[in-house]
């Protein structure tokens, strides 16, 4: 089971990813978002802001998120580490349940850029 640190080291990383994208990737990332990452295997949810083409990471919160951001992810901490590694698709986890996204329609769209 990945760890609280583990989890937000691969949040860095793909905030990292997101700062050196291109193209339509680089478009996406470019939203001025709110953003919630909860760990469920951990309890523990990872509040933060998407903008600039980057996610900054504001709080660690014990439990769900108190607050609905825009873009809500969900997904336990061994597959967020995964998602990041490049480990586990993305569409697949999201087709099985394994990752919960939910967001607007329009961010939705624009999302999908990133995948």
């Amino acid at each position: 089971m990945a760890t609280i640190e583990e989890c937000r080291a691969a949040l860095e990383k793909f905030s990292e990813n997101l700062r050196d994208a291109e193209g339509d990737a680089r478009d996406a990332a470019a939203m001025d978002r709110s953003v919630s990452c909860h760990v469920t295997d951990l309890d523990v949810t990872f509040a933060g802001r998407m903008s600039d083409g980057r996610i900054r990471i504001d709080d660690t919160l014990q439990g769900p998120p108190p607050q609905k951001a825009q873009i809500r992810l969900a997904m336990a901490g061994d597959d967020l580490v995964a998602l990041v590694d490049g480990e586990l698709n993305f569409a697949k986890a999201w087709g099985s349940g394994r990752v919960r996204l939910e967001a607007g329609l329009r961010d939705l769209f624009r999302l999908r850029k990133l995948l």
